[in-house]
């Protein structure tokens, strides 16, 4: 494996200074859904260098990985929700068991530097998508477990908000919506509007009283996918002290590449019915071929338009890898130093890029943490 710091020096160490802090990695869940693990961390062995995915213990050191937001998803429409998220958030707790060497968990913003100085990549809890919650309890429950991110929805609308990607319901956000953020912020969650609509999303910044969190999109304006974010949502984002972090997903990052996915995809998005899993990815590669740019230098002018929209104290990286096919240049989980190596050939200052790696995403979290007796 390269060794990313002796390649890109002057990027390796600006992450040394400001630990990155990628905003939403899949793991947990292809670690579950992997037909010979199923679940079993052991079994799966994430020590070890794992070709066939994206990310493993090896390749987040390569790449200068400070703390890892791994998020407990799981598809809206699954029976069981509820048992099933269990299974994933208990996917990362034996992360945390089975390699206490390579993690440390991280509870409070304190915990991110504790990471550093022990030489571990933190560990950072989040649930994406609260389908099957019909209590705000549910939510105390995530806590007392460790989760401190919760992406409100994702791919489908729920009874209390909707999804970018979904019809939508009777309104954005319903009195129970408002409900779910009022406790979150009581009890010190980071409100993740990734997936949910724009609409959704001003209606959550209309109640919320702290900064919210965008935790994986785009520009809209530079690839017209519903999942990216428009720039007035953006700069609302910005305004309200939080942050957009920037992803890989290839249809997100190229407006051609997104074109060329239209025919595997409804109107609204995201996979149609009827295709299968195995012929989604085989349309992402061969979609891979119209990439006029590296993923890359794509994803640097996304956020060269964040910056411009929300400036540099409002933006994050939040990868979405989740072990699938991914853009050139972006393949795995050792590509952040290449990364912030080329914003630096970009014009990017030290500052900005230690804004983005991690100290944003702090600050924020600082904003919205709370000790809960």
């Amino acid at each position: 494996m390269m060794d990313q710091a002796n390649l890109f020096p002057e990027a390796s160490a600006i992450l040394a200074r400001a630990p990155l802090i990628d905003g939403h990695n899949d793991l947990p869940y292809v670690i579950h859904q992997d037909p010979d693990a199923r679940g079993d961390v052991t079994r799966w062995d994430a020590a070890r260098r794992h070709p066939e995915t994206d990310t493993d213990i090896p390749r987040l050191r390569a790449g200068l990985v400070g703390t890892q937001i791994f998020t407990a998803f799981i598809p809206t429409t699954i029976e069981h929700p509820l048992r099933r998220r269990l299974e994933i958030i208990d996917v990362m707790l034996q992360l945390e068991q089975r390699y206490p060497e390579s993690f440390l968990p991280v509870l409070a913003p304190d915990d991110i530097d504790r990471a550093r100085a022990a030489g571990r990549i933190g560990l950072f809890k989040a649930v994406e998508g609260l389908v099957g919650i019909d209590h705000v309890g549910h939510l105390r429950l995530f806590h007392a477990m460790g989760i401190r991110l919760v992406t409100l929805c994702h791919n489908e609308t729920l009874p209390f908000i909707d999804s970018a990607t979904d019809h939508p319901g009777p309104a954005p956000l319903s009195d129970f919506g408002v409900e779910i953020v009022a406790e979150m912020e009581r009890l010190g969650l980071v409100i993740d509007l990734a997936h949910a609509s724009a609409a959704a999303q001003h209606a959550v910044m209309d109640v919320a009283k702290g900064p919210v969190v965008i935790s994986h999109a785009n520009a809209r304006a530079l690839c017209d996918h519903p999942r990216n974010a428009p720039d007035d949502v953006i700069r609302r984002v910005a305004e309200g002290g939080g942050l957009v972090m920037a992803t890989f997903v290839p249809a997100f990052l190229q407006q051609r590449v997104y074109d060329r996915l239209k025919p595997v995809m409804d109107g609204l998005g995201k996979m149609r019915d009827g295709v299968s899993k195995s012929e989604y990815q085989e349309a992402k590669r061969a979609a891979f071929a119209h990439f006029a740019e590296d993923g890359i230098a794509l994803l640097c002018r996304h956020l060269d338009h964040m910056r411009d929209i929300a400036g540099e104290d409002a933006l994050g990286i939040g990868s979405d890898f989740y072990g699938g096919p991914q853009p050139p240049g972006l393949e795995d989980v050792t590509c952040f130093p290449a990364l912030f190596d080329a914003l630096l050939r970009r014009g990017w200052s030290a500052d900005a890029l230690e804004k983005l790696a991690g100290r944003n995403f702090t600050r924020v979290w600082r904003q919205v943490y709370r000790t809960i007796p």
